[in-house]
């Protein structure tokens, strides 16, 4: 368990643009003083989806839902009766362009270095796209010699080459 200093929150400035389940996981979570890592071991994800599964970007199945209750001790009525297991509603979760630093940044890369990637891919594997469906990502901490600490963000998504017609 991390300490509750340590600990994702919902933004409240964004609540009115998520499911309203999202604020009772972010509760339980909160009271039970797990981070998304702890939560993901226990449901057998990666801390990714599950952070996904709580802003309602990502579908839960009926297990992810049995398990979540037992998790986060929330009467699995509760959950059931919320749209967790519903086709996700994706890409409304915040403001474009986002406004929050740490999301701008990240929007800021793909801004700056977008044609760069795609060039590069289309190179390595021809003319198509990058999967955000078929797809995973893992966040992974790194520091280095100096002390200096580093954030290593995979993006995995199969290679989806465009089909002549």
């Amino acid at each position: 368990m991390a300490p509750q200093s340590k600990l994702a929150t919902l933004d409240t400035t964004i609540v009115d643009r998520l499911p309203s389940y999202s604020q009772t996981l972010f509760a339980a979570k909160t009271t039970q003083g797990l981070t998304f890592e702890a939560i993901a071991k226990q449901l057998g994800r990666s801390e990714v989806a599950v952070a996904a599964i709580f802003y309602g970007q990502a579908q839960a199945s009926d297990e992810d839902v049995e398990k979540l209750s037992n998790i986060l001790k929330i009467p699995i009525q509760t959950l059931e009766s919320s749209s967790i297991t519903s086709f996700p509603n994706r890409g409304h979760s915040g403001p474009m362009p986002p406004v929050e630093p740490l999301i701008y940044r990240l929007y800021e890369i793909v801004q700056n270095y977008g044609y760069a990637f795609k060039a590069v891919m289309n190179e390595k594997f021809g003319d198509g796209i990058m999967s955000a469906i078929a797809f995973s990502s893992k966040v992974e901490k790194e520091v280095d010699n100096d002390g200096v600490t580093w954030v290593n963000i995979t993006l995995r998504g199969k290679w989806l080459p465009f089909t002549r017609f």
